[in-house]
């Protein structure tokens, strides 16, 4: 009988060890919802499939953080558009100016909360996934084309900005000496191909080879850094040349004298809506996530920095530089401003600002990648677990950023028609469509009222920024034989 209890009291003992041991095993998946589960039911195969191997193989790291996440969104934020907005300062005032930031951000938070939400409903893991769940395959694939349009272009700007900040250009008849050239006069060495060149190989190329955005945090940060870097320098140039007098009273609303002025305004509505564009970034930074409820926190947070850096540029920059503000700020940064180390100063803000635009290309750089690749390949097996596939897209993309900015200078004409239209379809008239389609009726009525509001304010302002851009490069080529 007692060596029956014992038979009887080890066998307990092993039950119990062995319920302790699945609890703590399906403890560890609760933790970790990103891990990838393959169903078990009578019809399983023996073995998972390849795609789900290698899905899980890529997810095997403990999720992105919600610092690197903050970091990596707001990089995909502020990009050119900081150096563009004191000039919209110029066009609205101060006043109407600083509120037309913070209404594109309310609007930018209110169309990213709703695509989040429908992608949940959807059960979908990216914006393309979510206009294919709402339009079928040509909705998806129209997003993918605006992708490679508004992504393709701003890269090439990027390039071309940091071309002439490092080696100086001629493109508008005049020269203006880069960096570079100013430092150690004109060489073969610090020419534009040569320096875009070393850019590409020793910046975007190993930037551009990491298979994770989260990767990319530490950069970000950085990125980030060198705009605070800008805004500092500003702000104490701002103070030194207030001490000194040198500053006049800002204007505080438009200064609107006829009909045409009127339609000037809205030529900055799609300037706002580039500068605050992330929404191609939003889930793959989500899917990183070891907690994919921090996603609407994360996107609050990285606005409101960058709105406060966007507010903070465009006060000084336009308290700096009144109504001579130009279109890119950085050209202001070309002359004496008229205080000590004036040109010291102007080097460390177009260096700084080049090391910015470096370091953001490898985040807007990751989605284009991503979205060519299932536009060309969309029954493949996930990008980063193909090495061939990953290093050939990789390649052939920064090769076409590299010849595009080398032999395409008057980019900025097409950039604007092509890029800035595809920007405001991504950032407000798909996510706003996607809730007017409403295909799993999770729609408030606040929603679809916001949504209508969206399209029409993002056509509208479209419509109108075009025309004046058109007719503004009509004048251009119509006045030299004039």
């Amino acid at each position: 009988m007692k060596v029956k209890a014992r038979e009887e009291e080890k066998l307990s003992l092993t039950v119990n060890q062995q319920k302790k041991k699945t609890m703590t095993t399906d403890s560890k998946q609760t933790k970790n919802p990103r891990k990838c589960k393959q169903p078990i039911n009578e019809e399983s195969p023996l073995l998972p499939n390849q795609r789900g191997c290698d899905e899980q193989a890529v997810q095997e790291f403990n999720g992105a953080s919600f610092a690197g996440a903050v970091f990596n969104l707001s990089t995909t934020i502020i990009g050119a558009g900081i150096m563009a907005l004191p000039a919209t300062m110029k066009v609205l005032g101060l006043g109407v100016g600083i509120g037309m930031i913070i209404f594109v951000a309310i609007l930018t938070e209110a169309s990213v909360e709703m695509l989040l939400r429908f992608s949940k409903v959807g059960k979908v893991v990216s914006f393309g996934g979510v206009m294919g769940d709402a339009f079928g395959k040509a909705g998806k694939v129209v997003f993918q084309l605006c992708i490679l349009v508004n992504n393709l272009g701003t890269l090439i700007v990027y390039t071309i900005i940091i071309g002439d900040v490092l080696s100086g250009t001629s493109s508008t008849g005049v020269h203006h000496a880069g960096v570079l050239e100013g430092w150690f006069g004109e060489h073969w060495w610090n020419g534009r191909t040569f320096v875009l060149l070393l850019t590409t190989i020793f910046v975007f190329a190993p930037l551009a080879s990491l298979k994770r955005i989260d990767s990319l945090r530490y950069t970000s940060a950085l990125a980030v850094a060198l705009a605070v870097v800008f805004l500092v320098i500003t702000a104490g140039i701002v103070v030194i040349k207030f001490f000194y007098g040198g500053i006049s009273m800002p204007r505080f609303l438009p200064n609107v004298s006829d009909i045409a002025s009127v339609w000037n305004l809205f030529t900055v509505v799609p300037v706002l809506v580039t500068a605050f564009i992330c929404h191609f970034n939003v889930h793959t930074i989500d899917n990183e996530l070891e907690d994919s409820s921090l996603i609407q926190p994360i996107v609050q947070t990285s606005l409101a920095l960058c709105s406060s850096v966007y507010i903070l540029t465009s006060l000084f920059g336009f308290l700096l530089f009144g109504d001579s503000t130009h279109d890119d700020v950085l050209a202001n940064f070309d002359t004496n401003l008229g205080i000590p180390y004036s040109y010291l100063l102007n080097d460390i803000v177009r260096i700084s600002y080049a090391l910015h635009l470096m370091l953001v290309f490898p985040v807007i750089f990751y989605p284009l990648r991503l979205n060519l690749d299932d536009l060309v390949f969309p029954s493949s097996r996930p990008l980063v677990a193909d090495n061939c596939r990953f290093a050939l897209s990789t390649i052939g993309l920064i090769s076409v950023v590299f010849v595009g900015a080398n032999f395409i200078p008057s980019i900025w004409d097409v950039f604007q028609f092509s890029g800035a239209t595809a920007t405001v379809c991504i950032g407000f008239i798909f996510p706003a469509a996607i809730a007017l389609r409403d295909r799993h009726r999770i729609a408030t009525r606040k929603d679809k009222i916001l949504s209508v509001f969206m399209i029409g304010l993002a056509v509208f302002s479209n419509v109108i920024a075009i025309y004046s851009d058109a007719t503004a490069l009509l004048k251009q080529v119509v006045s030299p034989g004039a």
